[in-house]
Order: C-alpha cells, then sequence, then structure tokens
C-alpha cells in the first residue's frame, strides 16, 4: 500500500546515514542511495541534504518523514485488520426437524461453502421446542439462524422473515395396510366415512381451506385435530388408530408404516427460509450468499 523507498527514506532519516541504514536493511549502501533518489525524482522534490558531515533532512524531507510514518502505521493497521477478519469464524445454527428439514439450506450451501471458509454450520435439533422456536429467531442472539418450512400463517409473517424457496402440494399419509393405500391420487370422495388427522383451525389460509373442504365434501368422516407443528407422535397416533393423516408432499417417507399419496386438491403452500425479523449482520451475509442476493 506504499512504496518501499518511503520505508526506507523513514530509516535513512532516523540513522542520519546510507551506511546506518544498509546495515538495518541488509542491502548496499549503493542501493539505498538509487531509492532515495528514485524517490526524490518521483515526488519532484528534494528530501535529503548530502554533506561531508552526513545526511540531514530539508524543510520537504521532515513533512515527508513526519506524514510518512503516519501512512506507514495506519496501511499496517488496514492489513492486519482484513488478516483478522479473514481468520473470523461465523457458525451458522440450522434448525432441523421431522417436518423442518434443513436439507433444502445445506444444498444451496453445498455449492458456496467452498467459496466461504469463514463461515461453519452447525445442525440443530427442534422436534421438541417447536414451541419456542419464534423466540430463537426473533432476537439478534439467535439460538437458531434459520429454519426451513412451509409457511403461510399470518402471525409467523409478522414476526420473521420468510424467504420462498418454492411451493408444496399436500397428500395424505395412509398406513400401508389400509385399502387406499393402492391408490395414485386421494379424492376427497375417498375420505369420506374415514377417521382423518389434519390441523383443524389456526391462521393458515391454505391450511383452514383445506379444512373446510373436507368438512363440506366429507360429512361423513371423523376429524381429529393435529397440532401446528407434526413430530413423531402425530405420526405414530395415526399409526396406531389406522388413521389417514393429512400432510405436505414434502414430509413423504417421514414413517416406513405409511404411504405418501398426492390429494386432489389444487391449492399449493409456500416453504422456504425462515430467519429472524432483525437478523444480524453474519445472517444477512450468509443468506445473500446461498441465494445470491446482491446488498441486504
Amino acid at each position: 500500500m506504499y512504496k518501499d523507498e518511503l520505508k526506507t527514506f523513514i530509516i535513512v532519516a532516523e540513522t542520519k546515514s546510507f551506511t546506518k541504514a544498509s546495515e538495518i536493511l541488509f542491502i548496499s549502501s549503493t542501493a539505498i542511495m538509487k531509492q532515495m533518489n528514485k524517490l526524490e525524482n518521483d515526488l519532484n522534490m528534494k528530501l535529503l541534504a548530502r554533506t561531508n558531515h552526513g545526511i540531514s533532512l530539508t524543510k520537504e524531507g521532515e513533512k515527508i518523514y513526519k506524514e510518512a510514518k503516519y501512512i506507514i502505521e495506519y496501511s499496517n493497521k488496514i492489513i492486519n485488520s482484513i488478516q483478522k477478519e479473514r481468520k473470523k469464524e461465523y457458525i451458522i445454527n440450522i434448525g432441523t426437524s421431522l417436518t423442518c428439514s434443513c436439507k433444502p439450506i445445506m444444498i444451496l450451501w453445498s455449492k458456496k461453502a467452498k467459496d466461504h471458509p469463514e463461515f461453519k454450520t452447525k445442525i440443530i435439533s427442534f422436534d421438541k421446542n417447536h414451541t419456542q422456536t419464534l423466540l430463537t429467531l426473533k432476537s439478534e442472539e439467535t439460538k437458531l439462524d434459520f429454519i426451513v418450512s412451509a409457511c403461510d400463517s399470518k402471525n409467523w409473517l409478522k414476526k420473521v422473515n420468510f424467504y420462498k424457496l418454492g411451493e408444496t402440494s399436500y397428500s395424505i399419509a395412509v398406513p400401508i395396510n389400509h385399502k387406499l393405500a393402492n391408490k395414485n391420487l386421494i379424492t376427497f370422495h375417498d375420505l369420506n366415512k374415514e377417521s382423518v388427522m389434519t390441523i383443524t383451525e389456526g391462521d393458515s389460509p391454505i391450511s383452514n381451506k383445506l379444512y373446510q373442504a373436507i368438512k363440506e365434501n366429507c360429512p361423513n368422516t371423523t376429524i381429529i385435530n393435529c397440532p401446528f407443528f407434526y413430530d413423531i407422535d402425530v405420526f405414530n397416533t395415526a399409526h396406531e388408530n389406522g388413521y389417514l393423516l393429512v400432510m405436505l408432499n414434502t414430509w413423504k417417507d417421514i414413517h416406513p408404516a405409511f404411504k405418501t399419496i398426492p390429494l386432489d386438491f389444487k391449492d399449493k403452500i409456500s416453504y422456504g427460509i425462515i430467519y429472524a425479523r432483525k437478523p444480524n449482520n453474519k445472517v444477512k451475509e450468509f443468506l445473500n450468499i446461498i441465494t445470491e442476493k446482491k446488498g441486504n
């Protein structure tokens, strides 16, 4: 960031001797004189007064000497700061659960990780902590930086940021020994007279629409309420009782006792990356990297 001649000039100015400067810098006094001549020519000013009694600084030399020390010190400070920054490691905590797999983020990150060694990812399970998820994402010092989830919840979208990755369809998890297990598509008519587990109320417009469609088209269907977040207990309850389970197509193959069959329901729900409403810089930068966004 500065010329080598400038550093040599400082040594000459402080030792007042080409010979002493050569001993410090381990180069010949002739090489030092050439550097000083070049510096004076480049600056178009006389910096050194050469006499039989030694070397002294001209008025211009005095000014350059004072400023040169500052320039070198400031330049080294910048370089050291950048080098320290390069050595920093940022840990990105990515949540994963049975129905909120982190796989989509990890696929995106696998394409970028090589070029960004400063970021390290840590996968954290939150299957047993779904109710606290929003709390961990709301503050700057989050326990989880990202989760991937289907989401059209009005309440959630007021409290977190959502980066859409795509859309997913609804399916029915059918016990493998059930009479409907051989079908390629489940219709509302097929659900009639069955026991169906689903989310029955909430602030998700798509889920509410599906629930109303089941009620209207399947008057003899028994509806069993599910929690907003499915966990393994939900699947086990459905399996133990022979229930059909409304689920998303992205959740297929979660439980080996079920076959996932598409539901004849046209509406889809968005899924994507959920992160804090006021993310810190490392979260914003990581998201920019994996989504190839420019700026914040």
